[in-house]
């Protein structure tokens, strides 16, 4: 019988054992990976994307300014029963009852012209009018319209929008197609920045654990030298005192090791539940970088780049606008037929002609040095962008170079603490072996155990700046140095 009770205790443990194990998710992943799903998941990514395709919207939205654009207007009915004040051949003044409707209907196709600024449009359009009040031998309803008309709107002397916006649009738009690809890659940044501290805490977990373990086979030499009495109580203590201090540090490395969990499954949309494992990225891309290259890439994909441009050309569209304000000119001209009839069909046979030309005039004769200021102003803010834009893009040069040195620095740093962190985990291997025989006092294991852990600490932050600073060289220069191809591909529309 008790034989049977100790068999099911031990099948309940296992089966209550790999029910943890089952319900407990282990997602494992390298930094490729997780760039990689930030980049598909994260909301950093997605509001990036959005940003994206609101920019492309807004450029179609241009870009249909100077299509042909197909209009109906009209007002369907405009009825009205009133006493209205009537004035009469002798100058009097009557109130008559009316009730009466007026309807109108037009459809015109127009099309920008952009070199001039101005509004070409074909019209056609019918009118018709009821009185609801007339006699019997009156004709209620009637009709006028225009079967044909030809309009042109154009302004003379004015700021032309849709020749400055043919300019300045079309960069706006590859500037955001690039801003996209560099705000892709700061997300790889940040998302390389939550990855090492996760693997930091994960490394510091391994490092008090591995620690607690060395600092009680420690305490357990030394009470047994205590007991055969060649060591004394109070290094029995101090060893006691760091065991104790190793529990602390190893819960302390848990809970900043949940922490960063938190964030990294906050950030790419993980199961809060989900055990993640990280793998350390060693293995280090071998590329060179050249300066001049870097910078030339730099022009020749990033958004900044064609920003100096633009920054430019709207300060001269400024400058445009301020002259175009000086005075005011506008010619208005129309060509078509007209006619009124009883009936609607009549309206078409034999129209009359109908011409309009006017030229509107708006100039200022005394204005108190109004477009004086006024241009000024736009020359002085064209002056400063451009000395604004010279100094961007010494700063624009001059960050490229120290990110590219700051990169080989850090490539450089990462081989010497690797053979660092071996050198001082051997060391520290030795060092437990002598103290286990008596020939390392516990100061001297102490200090190496720190010297092993520091060591290793220090390549891992190494590690860390190394890819940190990749993804930033990417970023500044939406170019792969590892593969030798660009992230930024044009589009073709």
């Amino acid at each position: 019988m008790k034989i049977q009770l100790v068999f099911l205790s031990l099948v309940s443990v296992l089966f209550f054992n790999s029910n943890e194990t089952i319900g407990q998710e282990k997602e494992i992943y390298t930094l490729s990976d997780m760039v990689q799903r930030a980049k598909d998941r994260s909301p950093a990514a997605l509001r990036a994307l959005t940003r994206k395709e609101n920019r492309y919207w807004q450029y179609r939205l241009f870009r249909s300014n100077y299509n042909p654009q197909l209009r109906l207007n009209g007002t369907l009915p405009s009825y009205s029963q009133a006493f209205n004040s009537i004035t009469q051949p002798d100058g009097s003044i009557q109130f008559l009852p009316v009730q009466q409707n007026f309807m109108d209907l037009e459809l015109g196709l127009q099309q920008v012209i952009a070199p001039t600024g101005g509004i070409i449009s074909v019209n056609t359009s019918t009118n018709r009018f009821d009185n609801f009040l007339a006699g019997p031998n009156e004709v209620q309803t009637r009709w006028s319209g225009v079967p044909v008309n030809v309009r042109l709107q154009q302004p003379i002397f004015a700021y032309n929008q849709f020749k400055w916006d043919k300019k300045i649009e079309p960069l706006l738009y590859e500037e955001s197609k690039r801003e996209f690809v560099q705000e892709m890659e700061e997300v790889s940044l940040f998302v390389t920045q939550l990855f090492f501290d996760y693997l930091l805490a994960q490394v510091n977990v391994d490092i008090a654990s591995q620690n607690l373990i060395n600092t009680e086979e420690i305490f357990e030499v030394e009470k047994k030298r205590y007991e055969l009495g060649t060591t004394f109580e109070d290094r029995l203590l101090q060893v006691e005192l760091q065991t104790l201090q190793a529990q602390q540090d190893l819960a302390q490395a848990k809970l900043d090791l949940e922490s960063s969990a938190l964030s990294v499954n906050s950030f790419i949309g993980l199961n809060p539940s989900s055990e993640v494992s990280l793998v350390s990225p060693e293995s280090i891309p071998d590329f060179e970088v050249d300066v001049e290259q870097a910078i030339d890439l730099a022009f020749k994909n990033r958004a900044e780049a064609l920003g100096f441009d633009r920054r430019k050309i709207e300060a001269e569209s400024q400058v445009a606008q301020a002259k175009g304000q000086r005075f005011n000119v506008q010619l208005n001209a129309s060509y078509g037929y007209n006619n009124a009839a009883f009936n609607w069909g009549d309206i078409y046979s034999n129209p009359n002609t109908q011409a309009l030309a006017s030229l509107g005039v708006s100039v200022p004769v005394l204005d108190w040095g109004r477009n004086k200021a006024r241009m000024s102003q736009a020359e002085a803010n064209q002056q400063l962008v451009e000395y604004t834009v010279q100094q961007d893009v010494i700063n624009f040069e001059q960050e490229i170079f120290t990110k590219v040195k700051n990169f080989l620095m850090i490539k450089e740093r990462l081989n010497v603490t690797k053979v660092s962190d071996q050198v001082a985990q051997r060391r520290y291997e030795i060092a437990i072996k002598r103290f286990q025989s008596g020939n390392v006092s516990i100061t001297d294991l102490n200090i190496a155990q720190n010297e092993k852990d520091s060591n290793k600490r220090a390549y891992y932050s190494a590690l860390r700046d190394f890819w940190l600073a990749y993804y930033e060289l990417r970023a500044l220069t939406l170019f792969d140095f590892e593969t030798g191809n660009s992230l930024y591909i044009p589009e073709i529309e």
